[in-house]
This record gives structure tokens, sequence and C-alpha cells, in this order.
């Protein structure tokens, strides 16, 4: 059994002030409204609702946190978390690209996921999900770029890979890495990455995604014992010194809508 099936719902935040004050390492999960990003993490979890999979994207607006470790009962149980035994939270941020979605939203969304994966210091790597049919939109680039920066891992899962024959497949693979591998500058890559194709229907990446995911936050490690100390202030309290409303570091997001409606949603 993965240590991720125990995923549990920890809080959800609207506001970068209002981020949880752990100092666990973090795993965040970006992509496309309609990338199928909720089934993925579900997926992941052995669990059918823990992330809500809607039929009309754009439905998760807030950012929503779910532990790993610090439950002491049955797999999925609702007893209480035990917030100093957790070992990482995995961290649903809110789809990027839907048309639908209010304006006044978009650029709420916009300064919230550009300020977390820019400044979230236990952020330790980000999961960009992404429809293996449609891999590297322009939204998926903005929030690349935003992330690189930090030199921190991403692990990309093109998703629904059922629908593409063998061919396709590879296909996917290689324009993808392409992508990936131009972010270098003179003294080489500027993050390191990894990349993986996915389906929830037909159960196809779920072992490798499980491993990346583990990998990325140290769960494949045996867990460190916290001393208690905790030095430097926590990432919400530097937000609040030094910006708490927009800035223009998030002047373009992945929030802002597409000129169509999605066809399928997550």
């Amino acid at each position: 059994m993965s240590i991720l099936w125990q995923a549990r719902f920890f809080t959800t935040v609207n506001h970068l002030r209002d981020l949880p004050r752990t100092h666990v390492p973090e795993i965040a999960f970006a992509g496309r409204s309609n990338a199928g990003k909720s089934t993925a993490i579900n997926t992941l979890c052995n669990q059918k609702k823990l992330c809500f999979a809607s039929k009309t994207p754009g439905r998760t607006q807030h950012i929503n946190y779910f532990s790993i470790g610090g439950a002491h009962v049955g797999q999925h149980r609702k007893d209480e978390t035990r917030v100093d035994e957790i070992r990482a939270l995995l961290v649903d941020l809110p789809g990027y690209g839907y048309a639908e979605v209010p304006g006044a939203a978009k650029q709420h969304w916009n300064q919230l996921l550009g300020a977390y994966v820019q400044r979230r210091t236990q952020l330790a790597a980000l999961v960009l999900i992404m429809d293996a049919r449609r891999p590297f939109t322009d939204l998926d680039i903005q929030m690349l770029e935003w992330f690189a920066p930090t030199g921190r891992p991403i692990h990309c899962i093109l998703t629904k890979a059922d629908k593409l024959n063998r061919s396709e497949c590879t296909d996917a693979l290689r324009k993808a890495k392409a992508v990936l591998d131009s972010y270098v500058d003179d003294e080489g890559p500027l993050f390191p990455f990894s990349l993986q194709l996915f389906s929830a229907l037909k159960r196809i990446g779920i072992e490798e995604a499980d491993a990346a995911v583990q990998r990325l936050v140290g769960l494949d490690r045996d867990p460190i014992v916290d001393t208690g100390d905790t030095a430097g202030e926590t990432d919400s309290e530097a937000y609040e010194n030094t910006n708490t409303d927009a800035n223009a570091d998030t002047a373009n997001a992945p929030a802002e809508a597409q000129a169509n409606k999605p066809a399928d949603a997550e």
C-alpha cells in the first residue's frame, strides 16, 4: 500500500497570508482546468472524492492541502490529524484556463498561483499535469516560467494517454521533453525534471507517478525526527512582510480565460 493512500484533507486557503505555518515539504499539483488534475490526485491517493473532480472545470478556486502522515486510525477515517507527525503536504492548486470563470476570480487566482509557486519556501517540487493531446499550452508555459527560476524539480504528467495510440504517445513525450530541455542557461538546465504518460482510466503510469511524488518530498526515506527548530519566518509571514496585494510578478496568469470552453472536464 502506498503511503499516499494516507492522504486526507488538511486545510483550504484563499489568500497567501492564510497558508499553513507548517515546515514539512509540500508538492504542488498544477494544470489546466480540464487536464484531469483532480482525477490524477484521487487516483494516486486511492480515493474517489479527496479532490473534487467536476464536469464543470474551474470549480477549484482555492489552494487545498492534503496531509500525509499524522493519522492513527484506519485509512480514510476522520480521526484527528496530529500536525506534528505530518510528513508532507500535497497541494492542489486552482485549475487555470477556464473561459467562464469571472474576471475578478481570474485576477485573484493569478496573484495566488504566481505568488505561491514563486515564494513558498516549503514547496519542494511541482507536478505539472497536462492533457497528453495538448501538452504545454501557453498557460502551462506561464506556470512553468513562474516556477523555473526556483530551480526546484518539476515532474510532468501527461494525462489521458489512453486516448492516444503508441506513436502519438511517443510524439507527445518527445514534444514535451523538447520544451523542458529548452530551459537552460550557460551553467546548464535551470531545473531537474521528469516526464511520464498517465491514464486513470487504463491505470497507466500510476506506480511511476507515485514513486516520483514520494521521491520529490522524501517520503521514500525514513522520517526525520523533528527537533523543534523552526528557524526563520514562515512563508505566510514573509509574504505579509513584502506585499499582501497584487504585484507585477504575476501580471500574466494561467488563470486568464481561453477563447473557448474546454470540451472535456476533469
